[in-house]
């Protein structure tokens, strides 16, 4: 079964940017196959690790519901062709983006069939990790319903303290089965004040560390360069391969 790992936070917390480097991680510690799973609405996670989008598994769902299935062919083997066809391949890991409908009206029947696909998918593959958005419906979507990990990735304000504390939450709250959540601070400077460390101890959840402020990622942000390429000396790749190594 594959080791499954998800992240979640408020928007704005560079969750994304490290859902990128915990792959760079797996690749760099030869653990393969990897699969990514970008389930954030507002995705972002290809431009991360330096790869295009051509659709998402919500394109499909939408040509589907609108009936733009091929004359002879069913809607089952039209959407498995898709869906298949949406899959991202690289030499190292592959890729599929969830995206989201676009219109209104019932999605049961698309979804039942997206459910599907995705569990056949999983079997594919030793490593799934998931950048999820602050919302968890997408990881209910795995047939297997479960994660082994879950990292919840917070800055050290207290909107996104507040923000990693209901995510946690509601985790537990979903019929999904969570190995272990973990809370990691990014983005960090010096010692965490009394306050924060306050905040993570009445949250319940185990802080698993914390990543360094690093200025190569604005740079490289601004530049349209991929986080994924940050050098091997940056502060951030180097703190946040230091927690990788205490789950995988």
């Amino acid at each position: 079964m594959a080791y499954t790992v998800a992240f979640s936070g408020k928007g704005g917390v560079g969750k994304t940017t490290l859902c990128g480097l915990f792959i760079r991680y797996l690749m760099e510690n030869d653990k393969y196959p990897i699969l990514a799973v970008d389930a954030d609405s507002n995705y972002n996670l290809n431009e991360v690790l330096g790869v295009d989008v051509e659709f998402t598994l919500g394109d499909v769902r939408e040509d589907m519901k609108r009936g733009n299935v091929p004359v002879g062919m069913t809607k089952d083997r039209f959407i498995d062709t898709k869906l298949e066809e949406s899959i991202i391949e690289t030499d190292k890991f592959d890729l599929i983006v969830m995206g989201r409908p676009e219109g209104q009206g019932c999605y049961c029947a698309a979804n039942s069939l997206l459910t599907a696909f995705l569990s056949k998918l999983v079997g594919n593959y030793d490593y799934i990790v998931i950048d999820n958005e602050a919302g968890m419906e997408h990881i209910s979507r795995l047939t297997t319903k479960d994660v082994d990990i879950l990292l919840i990735v917070s800055d050290t304000s207290k909107r996104g303290l507040q923000a990693a504390q209901r995510i946690n939450e509601l985790a537990q709250s979903l019929n999904v089965l969570i190995g272990r959540p973990y809370l990691i601070l990014n983005n960090v400077e010096g010692e965490l004040s009394e306050p924060v460390k306050k905040y993570i101890q009445d949250m319940g959840v185990e802080l698993l560390g914390c990543v360094s402020r690093d200025d190569n990622i604005l740079e490289y942000d601004m530049l349209g360069r991929p986080t994924f390429d940050l050098p091997e000396d940056s502060a951030a790749v180097k703190s946040a391969f230091e927690l990788f190594k205490k789950i995988v």
